[in-house]
């Protein structure tokens, strides 16, 4: 964690709270100079200091720590990475990234955006996935034959080649997984699209 970002939550907080440096200094029973040199990001509060500054300022020191955003790469991996439980079962590629989007979205720097961006495409790519399965199911029980161009090369009729877009569907996703996690891991933003914007 940044001393900066520790920094600024405390002075934050304190300011919120309406105290000067002196009476945080005062009710937390520490140096007025500590006080100081924590908000100024030259040293970050341990031990006890933390607890006396986050008593202080009626919060836990875990609530102090935890309202600093930290980087972590390998988390944005783990998230990108965690829609891969679609192989097992659709929907398991939403709730899976779902979760840990929600409990870390305001814990790790872009967590949220490359969160929003994952769920908004697993969302449409399940949708559209299930709405191929119906409209495949539908025409096999009724009889319909589905108006797709039959391919001479391949004599493939509509229906054949439809049975072959499913593949097709989870091999694009998992590209798409795969590709976005090493550009999280190197820095970059995620590209998810097409997607409907389910979360903004």
């Amino acid at each position: 964690m940044k001393n900066t970002e520790l920094a600024q939550k405390i002075k934050e907080l304190r300011t919120r709270k309406g105290l000067s440096q002196e009476k945080l200094a005062e009710t937390a029973q520490i140096n007025l100079r500590t006080i100081q040199r924590i908000e100024g990001g030259e040293t970050e509060p341990r031990g006890d200091t933390l607890k006396r500054i986050a008593n202080a300022l009626n919060v836990t020191p875990d609530e102090l720590i935890d309202w600093t955003e930290q980087e972590d790469k390998g988390l944005l991996v783990f998230l990108n990475l965690s829609a891969l439980s679609f192989i097992a079962f659709p929907l398991l590629g939403v709730i899976v990234p779902l979760a840990i989007w929600i409990l870390k979205k305001d814990k790790i720097t872009n967590t949220n955006e490359i969160g929003r961006r994952l769920l908004n495409f697993q969302i449409s790519w399940c949708l559209i996935l299930f709405l191929s399965y119906a409209i495949f199911f539908f025409s096999m029980i009724l009889h319909i034959r589905i108006p797709l161009p039959d391919i001479s090369i391949m004599n493939l009729g509509g229906m054949e080649l439809l049975i072959l877009m499913f593949p097709v569907f989870y091999l694009v996703n998992i590209i798409f997984i795969v590709v976005n996690s090493i550009r999280s891991y190197n820095g970059k933003s995620v590209f998810y699209r097409p997607a409907f914007r389910f979360l903004k």
